[in-house]
């Protein structure tokens, strides 16, 4: 009799992860890091201080079922994103202007699947490198589906693209507000420090996302049975239009309403501190103003966008629960211990192996913080005294962090963003690991070789 090993529902997989995570807090012993307040109010922990917890005090069963809502409402902000987007990109393809753009796009595109794939690839990992963009590349989600399926391409192909340069400009950040800046305020090294060295390696790991993007989406267009979600059904996810309608007046004025929500809320993000609510506010904004230009009334408007948002739904629960697998890690108190432990072998090794560890446990820690400024906090105070101890410069030390934070940001299932990206797309998780694991192997193994050559070389020793 023969056997056929089912994946599971991609809700399942998190929620069996966020039980492995309870049972590690009975495991892993407690324990923490004194903290102190630094003067721009961050609270970052003291190298030296950490200790086991005499008396733990260990999570119940129903602490578990609890950190549930728990971590609904603390990732309450994305969830209501994305039921925002959902409605606002429902009401706008209701006008008919995400079709005329498609058939736009496909004039230009239709038969250079890899222009499409370097341009969106390059400029989500430019802005993230720039600016710490993540949740913005959301509302374009839907819209590279639709692109994808009408070139013969599946829905992975669009997600790579997303993720791809999402991933990569964090990774080789060198403005990003979110990491660089806080990590390199940490290590107590200038701002901004080696941006000339990031700004030259970014276009080289965009072209390793870029060959392995085009390189599937060659495979599926040649035989659409190999993709990986061939099996799939992602019929009325975006699906494109047998034939595309004409771009007409009101199709560009609701496409540069579009473009200006968005750069209003990058302008915001910028200069004023805001995010994921206030980029739904901005959406919103757009939803009146789609229905006032397309012409759609008050009711019918209201219904497009309850639709939108229903379909959205799942991708909510999903993110709810991958927000639960760290909240359970936190409040067991044992995300300080995993950070003492993984980080005494590195005063063992030379300089070199050091930055490589370093690498790994960035990437590792990133699966229990998935924070990049978080994460920041948690372990730069530890990683920079420790690499001057073993001949690692704090430059360097930083390197290692956002390779680590970047790089796993596109396969950690506690990312919120990324299942949030996968969940609009319909692609399960388990077949985005099978996509994506290898391209992260490749960028992990450049990083490796940028920090060997990096210590070396003596980079930030000055």
């Amino acid at each position: 009799m023969n056997f056929k090993l089912k994946m599971p529902h991609t809700l399942v997989l998190l929620f069996a992860l966020m039980a492995a995570a309870y049972l590690l807090t009975w495991v892993v012993p407690q324990g923490h890091f004194q903290t102190e307040t630094t003067e721009a109010g961050a609270t970052v922990v003291i190298p030296g201080t950490f200790e086991i917890a005499e008396e733990p005090d260990h999570l119940s069963p129903w602490d578990f079922f609890t950190a549930v809502p728990q971590a609904f409402a603390a990732a309450g902000d994305i969830i209501f994103f994305l039921l925002i987007i959902g409605g606002v990109m429902s009401l706008i393809r209701s006008t008919g202007t995400i079709d005329a753009l498609l058939g736009q796009l496909l004039k230009y595109c239709g038969s250079r699947p890899s222009v499409l794939i370097f341009a969106v690839i390059f400029v989500f990992a430019m802005t993230s490198s720039a600016m710490g963009a993540s949740g913005e590349y959301i509302p374009f989600v839907l819209i590279l589906v639709a692109l994808c399926k009408a070139m013969r391409m599946d829905p992975m192909v669009a997600v790579g693209m997303v993720v791809a340069g999402y991933g990569i400009g964090y990774g080789i950040a060198s403005f990003n507000p979110y990491t660089v800046v806080v990590a390199q305020g940490i290590a107590e090294i200038d701002t901004y420090s080696g941006w000339a060295l990031k700004l030259a390696l970014l276009p080289l790991f965009v072209l390793i996302g870029v060959h392995h993007v085009w390189r599937y989406s060659r495979r599926v267009q040649a035989d659409p049975e190999a993709s990986l979600v061939a099996d799939v059904d992602f019929s009325g996810k975006a699906d494109p239009p047998s034939e595309f309608p004409e771009l007409k007046s009101h199709h560009v004025l609701i496409l540069a309403g579009f473009l200006t929500a968005l750069g209003v809320a990058i302008w915001g993000i910028s200069e004023w501190g805001w995010y994921l609510n206030e980029l739904g506010a901005c959406f919103l904004v757009l939803a009146l103003f789609t229905a006032l230009v397309g012409k759609v009334g008050p009711s019918v408007s209201a219904e497009r966008f309850v639709r939108g948002a229903t379909e959205l739904a799942e991708t909510a629960l999903l993110v709810g629960v991958a927000r639960g697998i760290a909240l359970v890690m936190e409040d067991g108190q044992i995300l300080h211990t995993i950070v003492h432990f993984l980080s005494l072998p590195l005063s063992q090794v030379g300089p070199e192996l050091a930055a490589i560890g370093m690498l790994i446990i960035q990437s590792i820690l990133n699966l229990f913080i998935p924070s990049g400024s978080g994460q920041a906090f948690v372990t730069m105070p530890l990683m920079a005294p420790l690499g001057d101890l073993v001949g690692v410069s704090r430059d360097i030390s930083v390197l290692a962090f956002q390779f680590g934070d970047g790089f796993a940001n596109m396969i950690i299932p506690t990312n919120a963003i990324l299942m949030g990206i996968l969940g609009m797309a319909g692609v399960p998780y388990d077949r985005w690991l099978r996509f994506c694991f290898p391209l992260f192997v490749k960028l992990m193994a450049a990083a490796a070789l940028v920090l060997v050559v990096a210590v070396l070389a003596g980079y930030g020793s000055g």
